[in-house]
């Protein structure tokens, strides 16, 4: 769990750091620095997409994957989350000259920073393989996380700096996931085969890219509906072993 506790304070570290010199910036300036994220954030889902060892796993796993997320409407019920959230830190702010100015558009970028933040730092491959490895007790487990931290540090302060505050509480999600896979890997052991991390790198890359589209202003698709694919992934692929046709 180390390596999950130092990520959140990179986070937090970044977020703040982001927080103080972002109103210094000009509307352009966050504009092109997100479409910066953006443009990265494709370069690595493509990267991580290329993990597959046959595309029908990744793209039976986002179809089921979608299904579910649609049928559980995840998209609303993590807005929801987050709006409540920031509707939980205007009450406490209240009318103090460094809280965020409240109303329907500071509202819609708490959702928006927290919502991006979040899927990017949780859906990658040092968020799977490093969080089951450091609940493992392994070393790699944590050198992976602390890779991971350096990099959301340097990402969440960039975001902050475009998205505001919501990004910082992104920290919720990021203990919230890799917490959970820690413990998993700290029960289960060495469950998670490399064929079952490989498909669920790929399916993480191509919601990666969705979020992609979204930064860039391309389109915009319900990622988070896409986000059970990431449980469907592992099972399909020794299904697709057994099958003869991974």
């Amino acid at each position: 769990m180390w390596g999950t506790i130092l990520n959140a304070i990179t986070v937090l570290a970044g977020s703040a750091a982001g927080l103080l010199i972002g109103n210094r910036l000009s509307q352009r300036i966050q504009e092109s620095v997100v479409t910066g994220l953006g443009l990265v954030t494709l370069f690595v889902g493509i990267s991580n997409a290329g993990e597959t060892q046959n595309v029908i796993v990744p793209l039976l796993s986002l179809v089921l994957g979608a299904i579910t997320g649609e049928l559980l409407r995840l998209d609303v019920q993590l807005d929801r989350f987050a709006g409540w959230l920031q509707s939980r830190i205007s009450r406490r702010a209240g009318s103090e000259p460094a809280a965020e100015e409240t109303g329907p558009d500071s509202r819609q970028r708490f959702i928006e920073g927290f919502v991006t933040a979040s899927l990017v730092f949780c859906v990658g491959p040092l968020t799977f393989v490093g969080s089951i490895q450091d609940g493992m007790g392994l070393a790699s487990g944590f050198d992976q996380l602390a890779i991971k931290s350096v990099l959301d540090g340097f990402a969440s302060m960039a975001f902050a700096a475009s998205l505001g505050i919501g990004v910082m509480f992104s920290v919720i999600t990021v203990l919230g996931v890799q917490g959970g896979l820690a413990i998993l890997g700290a029960l289960a052991g060495e469950f998670m085969t490399d064929p079952m991390i490989d498909e669920m790198t790929a399916v993480g890359g191509l919601i990666l890219i969705g979020l992609s589209l979204v930064l860039l202003d391309v389109k915009k698709p319900r990622v988070a509906n896409f986000l059970p694919g990431l449980l469907f992934a592992p099972v399909l692929a020794p299904l697709a072993i057994a099958l003869g046709v991974y």
